[in-house]
């Protein structure tokens, strides 16, 4: 198994959050929480500050009873991806 650098995790990760904010059926203010998350990771800050960070905005994401539950997966599964760095 191959283990992917924290920078390309990262990309993946930005590329998901990407794809939520172009879904018409995601609440805007979800979408502003999720660019916070892609500009966070993007930071020149030490990855573990990031990752923490961005993980405690997606499980704040998560509680907003407005979310479909297609979106809520798709947002577990990026603090999945997060928690592999």
């Amino acid at each position: 198994m191959m283990i992917k650098a924290p920078g390309k995790m990262f990309d993946d990760v930005i590329s998901v959050i990407a794809e939520l904010q172009g879904d018409f059926s995601v609440p805007r203010n979800v979408k502003e929480k999720l660019q916070l998350c892609a500009s966070a990771l993007q930071e020149n800050t030490e990855i573990s500050l990031r990752v923490d960070r961005v993980k405690q905005a997606i499980d704040q994401i998560c509680d907003d009873v407005n979310l479909e539950s297609y979106t809520r997966m798709q947002l577990w599964n990026i603090s999945s991806m997060l928690e592999k760095l």
